[in-house]
């Protein structure tokens, strides 16, 4: 359903996945549905590309590979979001307010393009558990020589990443990306996670000089140990 199709379309595409190919009337007899309500979703898994047909005494219907037909969703939402950025008016430019993100789907995906829209560098402090959900993103900002810090409270094995252990970080995060833009609050409570993101200057350096702070921290305790 995320890839277009509607409840009762992915009902029916199952259904030919596991059966194989159907008709129109077996569809309707798998699937426990009526056949106008068959026929009118195996229309709509040929017209979204899930579906072929194939004529013969009786019109038979086999369903695309599940990995082709989420690739040519993707290939297709590639080329529509070229033409969206080419076709979209100039934005207007305005102070960077302070942002509410709520909810851990959002502030991941904040995260992510946070990491990946950096152009030199980017620090991220929290738990272990947080950090791994963003390895590939750091993974290939190293790859791009981004300049990578890491806060966190266990073991990680990334390459050409500056680690620092700190004490539990629990549900608290905080990235900041290229000195402009921070993003802090609670991560992993679900739908109640709440983060704020700013760009406003003042703020970004308060958190800088905090992160700063509890890198030297870091360092001294170490230095003692």
């Amino acid at each position: 359903m995320c890839f277009g199709l509607t409840r009762q379309e992915a009902s029916v595409y199952l259904c030919l996945v596991r059966h194989g190919a159907l008709t129109g009337y077996e569809a309707a007899k798998q699937a426990g549905i009526s056949r106008s309500n068959a026929y009118g979703a195996l229309s709509g898994l040929t017209d979204k590309g899930a579906a072929y047909t194939a004529e013969g005494t009786a019109v038979k219907y086999y369903a695309v590979d599940v990995g082709e037909f989420c690739s040519n969703k993707i290939r297709a939402l590639e080329e529509m979001k070229e033409q969206l950025k080419a076709s979209m008016p100039e934005p207007k430019r305005e102070a960077e307010g302070y942002l509410t993100i709520e909810g851990d789907r959002h502030i991941q995906d904040k995260i992510k393009n946070m990491i990946e829209g950096a152009g030199q560098r980017v620090y991220l402090s929290m738990t272990r558990q947080f950090v791994v959900i963003f390895d590939q993103e750091i993974k290939k900002a190293v790859r791009k020589k981004k300049k990578v810090v890491i806060l966190t409270d266990g073991p990680l094995e990334f390459e050409d990443v500056i680690l620092y252990r700190t004490e539990e970080k629990k549900r608290q995060i905080g990235v900041i990306s290229d000195s402009a833009y921070v993003l802090t609050g609670e991560f992993g409570k679900g739908e109640e996670s709440v983060c704020l993101y700013c760009g406003q200057r003042n703020f970004v350096q308060v958190f800088k000089d905090s992160m700063r702070n509890e890198i030297k921290l870091i360092q001294l305790t170490k230095g003692e140990a």
